[in-house]
């Protein structure tokens, strides 16, 4: 290997991430920009809402951007001399439904400088417990993100909204993210097929692979926006896919057992920065029919 060579395999682009910023904990921003930061890769880091932590604690102070300020911001953006350095966007919990209209406007803006850029919508809308953000807002995220989104990682019951399906198995949730839209779907907290066990689904391409793992209870908020960041961060690294799921759903089940056992009510990210670059956990790889195998004689 050439000295230019090792110099283009050692530099990586850089991805956006646009999501909530918490002063305290490992949620939104905070989760995502540490997993890439610590996989390699320089992060531009946009708040869409700043809390002083997340509000599942306690009741928290919001502070969303102005309209104005927050279009004037991805202005600037839009017209960054360095957007050709950027290889990805990866856009989570937005503070409000006007926020929407500027991360796709930045995504096209990315795109142009770098045709071959990834965008990455986590649809942060709800829960088990139903929507958490305002209907305009859910109604936004669909209509103007996950529709031009190359990849989607909603949680299973944000793909049953978006979807408007009911999911009651992983056959039920391969069908309704088949038809979503972006060429990949990643569906954390999917019905595994191991009893006593949680899964994380990638369909694409036809295809269906399904990374469970034991499921432990009372997990802290942020799973979802370390999943999404370290899935794309394998992604740019060129794993194939099986691989890149296994390799990030090791890393957050690794992460989330170590939490638990220190009894932190915070994913604690920074103990734990070597399961991100080399996960050990065991997890069980398997596949799950998708459609198109289901038509194959």
């Amino acid at each position: 290997m050439t000295t230019d060579q090792q110099k283009n395999r050692d530099i990586r682009p850089a991805v956006i991430v646009i999501s909530s910023h918490v002063v305290r904990g490992s949620v939104g921003n905070r989760a995502a920009v540490f997993a890439l930061e610590t996989l390699g890769f320089p992060v531009w880091a946009l708040p869409t809402v700043v809390l002083p932590w997340h509000p599942g604690h306690s009741r928290a102070t919001r502070i969303v951007p102005g309209k104005d300020e927050f279009t004037a911001l991805i202005d600037d953006l839009c017209g960054a001399s360095w957007l050709g350095e950027v290889g990805a966007v990866l856009s989570g919990y937005l503070g409000n439904a006007d926020q929407a209209e500027d991360v796709a406007r930045l995504v096209g803006a990315v795109r142009a400088a770098n045709p071959d850029a990834l965008y990455m919508c986590d649809p942060v809308i709800g829960d088990a417990g139903g929507l958490y953000v305002p209907q305009d807002l859910a109604e936004a995220m669909l209509d103007r993100l996950v529709a031009i989104a190359d990849i989607a990682t909603p949680n299973v019951y944000e793909l049953a909204w978006l979807s408007g399906a009911k999911l009651p198995d992983p056959s039920s949730v391969v069908a309704a993210a088949e038809t979503l839209g972006p060429s990949r779907v990643l569906v954390t907290s999917a019905p595994a097929m191991m009893a006593g066990s949680t899964g994380n689904l990638l369909v694409s391409g036809g295809q269906a692979r399904m990374a469970e793992h034991r499921l432990i209870p009372d997990a802290p908020n942020g799973l979802g926006d370390l999943m999404s960041a370290t899935l794309l961060a394998r992604l740019l690294e060129g794993q194939p896919e099986e691989k890149a799921l296994q390799l990030a759903s090791g890393t957050v089940f690794e992460i989330l057992a170590r939490t638990a056992r220190r009894g932190a009510d915070e994913l604690t990210l920074e103990t734990d920065a070597q399961s991100l670059r080399t996960p050990m956990a065991m997890i069980n790889m398997r596949r799950v029919v998708t459609a198109a195998g289901r038509k194959r004689p």
